[in-house]
């Protein structure tokens, strides 16, 4: 199959390709935007061929901005064999409904997301007889998008390894500003603990995961995911897994803004780190 035999998103063709016309040519032609799930989540899929089953990544970008955020990230994954299904958060990119700019709705969204993960799996698995491997999947995100994949893995799932970047699974001790950052807004407590991976790590099922974070990270500071980093080796090892499983990255500093978006000066380093990371999961 190729990209263009996937039926319509429902959604307005010209914002379709003016958002495709923002990538590298090589991703482009790969690409397709498309929904899946019951929600109808906004997707953009890369292939490398549309025609064998491959191992695929499940990918959510951060607050505020979109599935089409760093391409560059996607084209590298491609190149090494993998797929990818990057995600617009609820109330972000073409489902953008106000609520991505405002950190009252984080925890909402991340709900939201969470819940939305299975439908998305089961259409992406059907697509083309199966071109994206349903027995070699991915979860990563960064920031928000980390935070969902991380709460995602507290349950039942079919997920082979995962990657979070500049997040937390410790949410409790970021909003709580205990962390070092005074988050914005307050949050009820209970509600927090409802989509806080730490509170769930008793059916956390041990997988390779790779962290990689800031030291000087202004809006998800790393002591909170050095926090919840210390609680899931210890799960590992209570229920008899490595924890060695959990490899860690960290950088003083990276000349990021708010030393959260993106990697900066280390960016290439740490695109490498997380693509060698994904490809050494594929069979």
């Amino acid at each position: 199959m190729a990209p263009d035999d996937l039926p319509g998103d429902g959604m307005d063709p010209a914002d379709d390709a003016a958002r495709l016309a923002v990538l590298p040519v090589s991703l482009r032609r790969a690409a397709k935007i498309t929904t899946l799930g019951p929600t109808k989540a906004p997707v953009l899929l890369a292939h490398p061929d549309w025609k064998t089953p491959t191992p695929t990544v499940l990918w959510f970008h951060g607050r505020t901005v979109s599935k089409e955020l760093d391409p560059g990230r996607y084209s590298r994954w491609l190149k090494a064999g993998l797929a990818v299904c990057a995600i617009d958060l609820p109330g972000h990119g073409q489902r953008d409904d106000g609520r991505g700019s405002d950190p009252a709705y984080s925890l909402e969204i991340l709900a939201e997301a969470v819940a939305e993960i299975d439908g998305i799996v089961a259409d992406l698995t059907s697509i083309g007889g199966g071109v994206f491997d349903a027995v070699a999947l991915a979860i990563g995100g960064m920031s928000l998008g980390g935070m969902v994949a991380l709460r995602r893995l507290c349950d039942k799932h079919p997920f082979t390894r995962a990657l979070a970047e500049s997040t937390t699974g410790a949410l409790a001790e970021l909003y709580s500003g205990r962390a070092g950052v005074a988050w914005p807004v307050t949050h009820d407590p209970a509600t927090v603990a409802a989509v806080d991976p730490s509170a769930h790590l008793a059916s956390f099922r041990p997988i390779p995961l790779l962290v990689l974070h800031s030291q000087a990270d202004a809006v998800v500071p790393w002591a909170s995911q050095a926090v919840f980093v210390e609680r899931l080796r210890a799960h590992y090892a209570a229920v008899g897994a490595d924890p060695a499983m959990i490899e860690v990255k960290t950088w003083a500093t990276t000349g990021a803004p708010g030393e959260h978006a993106g990697f900066g000066r280390v960016s290439n380093e740490a695109k490498t780190l997380a693509t060698a990371f994904l490809a050494a999961g594929v069979p």
